[in-house]
């Protein structure tokens, strides 16, 4: 700064003294005209201008020099004053577009790159001389360029700026980047469009993070959906099952007063056949609501896949079964049986979208999955095991992804599907504490992916144990159902096995009847579901009054963590609604016959 002010100074100093230069080399010049015009005087004379006129004329022309030689100074100044704040206004807005993120340039009234800035040229990747006069074109899709012809068509009609929000760009190494850009219009003094001016700027991990925002809210939107319905189809299905239970009870007494040969004998056993049927149904909707745990064991899930598998492609040939299975997989505390059903169901899934044929991938691996991952699922973060079935079928469209495992839906024609198939496959997976998830392309198949928490547990030998063969009994038993229905049923069919049978219709009536008939009772069976009182509540005032009392728990539902907690607890057996006379009197022999 101080070096410029010096320069200033020194640059006025010397144009005043060009001024009084100019002035003395005049007086000089003057006086010499006048020594030849006039010699009687000699120059000495005319230099120190006796002649008042000669005097005046000249202090007036050394006057007016130095008046030019300020101008000229003063103009000087201000030109390289302007040239100053230009170089330094220059300066400031280079160091503006260097300093900020986003991409600045210019291009001609045919989208010809005329200027751009260096982050301009680390966004694209190119370097300065491939993109300076390239077409702005050249470096994105049809459809984004279509994009912007629509949109500078709009700025030469309205002058005013415009804004695009999804603007991809081709990177020099091939991949893309999506811009968010401001663009204006460029104008020359006529006022006619000569070109546009922007600033872009790369918002391509801003957009993916708004992905995966989305997407883990349409997760947990999803889940909470599915927890509603699985809790609705379980209520169903409970009551569906006590219903079955009024049937299948009522089937099993006719059957015992009547021949084999009897008109309506056949009959009967087709409604015991029927209620078989309903009670499928039935099972695949607590599935889906995660209340069809039944027998919890630590599995080798490996061999689970390898026998369902092997089944599956002896039956369906035209399907290639291809399997990738982890050699050192963790174990998993599951129902063999409930996981064999969920393998069943996605491969047959995976054949019906397969109609002319094609292959199926069966693969296994440990995978250790972190909170944010799991959190749209509701489930712990740990150690898992991963299962994933593939097709290369049909594929599935987006809106049947949505909807996929939600009960009664099917893409499938009248008659030819429940639609529980995969709900119950859901179920069976939210049962056992994973997550199932979907993902598919049209015409270019589906992935179904399992997610099972893995246990420290190591594989337990099979012991398979006799049945107990099936005799009538005696005793007493305290029979406990809020339903009259079952209730009746249930007593005709325990006085048919042999015993003598008390009957309550709530908790509170039950712990009545134990109270007057205490040690008269040899075991009581129990609903689960109760109003008022509960069956765990009652179970536990039951066993305060006598702790060694025999215990078999009844429900609609099959056994689910309420359930579980009263067997930990020492209850001896559990029951599944609807159950024939046989499967009743095994259970109820079972457990008297064990002290």
């Amino acid at each position: 700064m101080k070096n410029k002010k010096k320069l200033k100074t020194t640059l006025m100093d010397s144009m005043v003294v060009t001024g009084l230069g100019l002035a003395g080399f005049y007086w000089v010049c003057e006086s010499f005209m006048y020594f030849f015009l006039a010699p009687e005087a000699n120059f000495i004379q005319h230099v120190l201008g006796p002649d008042m006129f000669q005097t005046w004329t000249r202090l007036l022309v050394l006057c007016l020099f130095l008046i030019f030689g300020s101008h000229v100074q003063y103009t000087v100044n201000k030109r390289k004053a302007a040239d100053d704040a230009l170089r330094e206004g220059e300066e400031r807005y280079r160091t503006i577009l260097e300093s900020i993120e986003e991409g600045c340039f210019e291009t001609d009234i045919d989208g010809n790159l005329t200027f751009f800035s260096n982050p301009f040229l680390k966004i694209l990747g190119h370097s300065r001389d491939e993109l300076l006069g390239a077409n702005t074109r050249k470096y994105t899709s049809t459809e984004t360029a279509e994009k912007m012809r629509r949109i500078t068509e709009r700025l030469r009609k309205t002058g005013k700026p415009e804004n695009v929000t999804d603007y991809d760009v081709i990177r020099k190494d091939g991949t893309n980047v999506c811009l968010e850009l401001s663009v204006s219009l460029l104008k020359d003094p006529n006022k006619l469009p000569t070109g546009y001016r922007g600033v872009l700027r790369d918002v391509s991990e801003r957009k993916q993070t708004e992905e995966e925002k989305h997407k883990l809210e349409t997760q947990l939107q999803q889940a909470q959906k599915m927890e509603s319905i699985g809790t609705l189809a379980g209520g169903i299905a409970h009551d569906f099952n006590n219903i079955l239970m009024g049937i299948q009870g009522n089937a099993s007494l006719m059957l015992l007063k009547i021949d084999s040969d009897h008109p309506n004998y056949e009959k009967i056993k087709n409604i015991e056949k029927y209620v078989q049927n309903g009670t499928e149904l039935t099972k695949q909707l607590l599935g889906f609501a995660r209340r069809g745990k039944y027998l919890i064991k630590a599995t080798d899930l490996n061999e689970i896949i390898e026998k369902s598998s092997s089944l599956f492609a002896r039956t369906k040939k035209e399907i290639q079964v291809h399997t990738n299975l982890y050699q050192d997989l963790w174990t998993a505390e599951v129902d063999r049986g409930q996981i064999g059903q969920v393998l069943l169901n996605l491969y047959v899934n995976a054949w019906q979208a397969m109609s002319n044929g094609g292959d199926l991938y069966l693969q296994t691996e440990n995978v250790i999955l972190d909170r944010s991952y799991v959190k749209p699922y509701k489930v712990e973060p740990g150690r898992y095991v991963k299962i994933s079935v593939s097709d290369t079928g049909v594929g599935i469209d987006q809106e049947t992804q949505e909807r996929i495992f939600e009960p009664f839906f099917t893409t499938k024609e009248m008659g030819r599907g429940t639609g529980l198939g995969l709900a119950s496959v859901y179920g069976i997976i939210k049962s056992h504490g994973g997550y199932i998830n979907v993902y598919s392309e049209k015409e270019r198949g589906t992935v179904f992916t399992i997610y099972l928490p893995a246990s420290e547990k190591k594989v337990p030998k099979e012991n398979k144990a006799a049945s107990a063969p099936i005799i009538k009994g005696s005793g007493t038993i305290l029979l406990i159902d809020d339903e009259k229905m079952i209730l009746d049923v249930g007593i005709e069919l325990l006085e048919e096995l042999g015993y003598k049978v008390q009957s309550a219709m709530s908790g509170q009536e039950a712990l009545d009847v134990f109270q007057r008939e205490r040690g008269k009772i040899d075991l009581i069976i129990m609903d689960m579901i109760m109003p008022g009182m509960s069956g765990g509540e009652t179970f536990d005032r039951l066993k305060k009054i006598d702790r060694n009392i025999k215990v078999l728990l009844s429900s609609g539902y099959s056994i689910n963590s309420q359930a579980a907690k009263i067997l930990q607890r020492g209850c001896d057996g559990f029951i599944q609604k609807p159950f024939n006379m046989n499967q009743l009197a095994e259970k109820v022999q079972g457990i008297l016959a064990n002290p």
